[in-house]
């Protein structure tokens, strides 16, 4: 007779370690979860119970938004007036940096009512350093030359005219092109604007533009008509 064999046990597997960590988290998810539930009803419970602390609350809140609003509308008003009124005399501008003469020559631009001008000067601008758009719908491209020293200081010349032609119609789309300096312009470099149609603000007429009320298209010559006017107008 043939013996039969003992039946050979299974031996049960033991979960994998990566397992064992997948069931560990879940079981952490579902304590932190079951926590923030239990903590939400509490609030909800202590908030229905204490209904005044929420309508306090919301009052504070609408307060200092109404607070929030009322300040950025004074600001903007504020804006406003010393946009209006702003002026510059030859002497600030020459003390300032270059960085902060092209931040003027925008906000000059803004006082006189191009709402969208805007300061781009920086590595690579393409001879443009202030973008605008007047209240005639003209687009305005300016390239600034900041002299330290002023009238004593190295004068513009037609090299730096020659950058602003090469780029300020093709690639900005300029209707008018316009070099602003509170320096020195040379002879040929002006010669050259006229024939270009290019547009020079010297020392002598920023002057006049900085400290006065007048708006820059009103004291150069033979600036494009206007366009359609615009939004900002």
């Amino acid at each position: 007779m043939t013996r039969r064999r003992p039946p050979t046990r299974r031996r049960t597997r033991r979960p994998s370690k990566r397992q064992q960590q997948k069931d560990a988290q879940l079981i952490a998810f579902a304590v932190v979860a079951a926590a923030v539930i239990g903590l939400a009803l509490m609030v909800v419970n202590w908030l229905l119970a204490h209904w005044w602390v929420l309508l306090i609350a919301l009052v504070l809140a609408v307060l200092a938004g109404i607070g929030w609003l009322s300040n950025r509308q004074q600001q903007a008003r504020w804006e406003a007036v010393r946009a209006q009124g702003l002026r510059y005399a030859l002497s600030q501008l020459d003390a300032l940096h270059h960085a902060k003469f092209e931040e003027a020559v925008r906000d000059l631009m803004r006082r006189d009512g191009c709402q969208d001008a805007q300061r781009v000067g920086g590595g690579g601008d393409l001879g443009a350093d202030v973008k605008a758009t007047d209240p005639l719908g003209r687009r305005w491209v300016i390239q600034c030359k900041h002299r330290r020293n002023g009238a004593r200081g190295s004068a513009v010349g037609t090299p730096d005219l020659q950058v602003l032609n090469g780029t300020a119609r093709q690639v900005h789309g300029a209707d008018v092109a316009v070099i602003v300096t509170n320096g020195r312009v040379t002879g040929p470099a002006v010669t050259f604007a006229k024939q270009q149609r290019l547009h020079v603000v010297d020392r002598q007429t920023l002057a006049v533009w900085a400290s006065g009320s007048r708006p820059l298209w009103e004291l150069l010559r033979a600036v494009p008509p206007p366009r359609q006017p615009t939004s900002l107008s």
